[in-house]
């Protein structure tokens, strides 16, 4: 299935911690690390506003990352995947789950109906392609199990039983 449009509503208050966000995306801490500090992939629920501080990152955040872990495995160029992230970034997240991305490895193409997709390979242009609503359901999928906080609250993850024994020490070195 290429292209579905019955994707749910998002929750844009509930974010997930980077080795959450690693873990339904496919990528190592140090990626998403190195990722957000170069403005490839910045967490936008909660920034990192300093030493300490949790990045949350949105369910559109890790599905971002988790189609650019797939373009980096299929070999396309770092700047290539920045010129396409900036793009799906100029997207709302409806349209994001509208459209496949296509690649012959060099250069990365939108296509927003089959006949976009057929026209591409008919034209000997697309090698592959990344239907970003079939991701979009893999990433919910994923993150169903794992734990996410709210925005609004600092220290208190949604999923209490996840949480570890330095965000317990944060807690209540923060509360008295």
């Amino acid at each position: 299935m290429l292209f579905d449009d019955d994707l749910p509503d998002l929750d844009v208050t509930t974010g997930y911690r980077g080795p959450t966000a690693c873990r339904a995306a496919g990528i190592t801490y140090r990626q998403l690390d190195y990722w957000a500090r170069t403005g490839l992939v910045e967490p936008s629920v909660r920034p990192a506003t300093g030493s300490g501080t949790q990045r949350l990152y949105s369910f559109r955040d890790i599905l971002v990352l988790k189609v650019v872990k797939r373009l980096l495995d299929t070999g396309v160029s770092l700047q290539q995947i920045r010129a396409a992230v900036g793009h799906l970034r100029e997207r709302g997240v409806d349209d994001l789950a509208q459209i496949t991305l296509m690649s012959d490895g060099a250069s990365v193409y939108e296509c927003t109906s089959p006949d976009e997709v057929i026209d591409l390979v008919q034209g000997g242009q697309g090698v592959f392609g990344i239907a970003v609503g079939r991701v979009w359901r893999e990433v919910e999928g994923t993150l169903a199990e794992l734990p996410n906080e709210r925005a609004d609250d600092d220290a208190t993850p949604v999923a209490s039983s996840a949480r570890d024994e330095l965000a317990i020490r944060r807690q209540a070195r923060t509360a008295g």
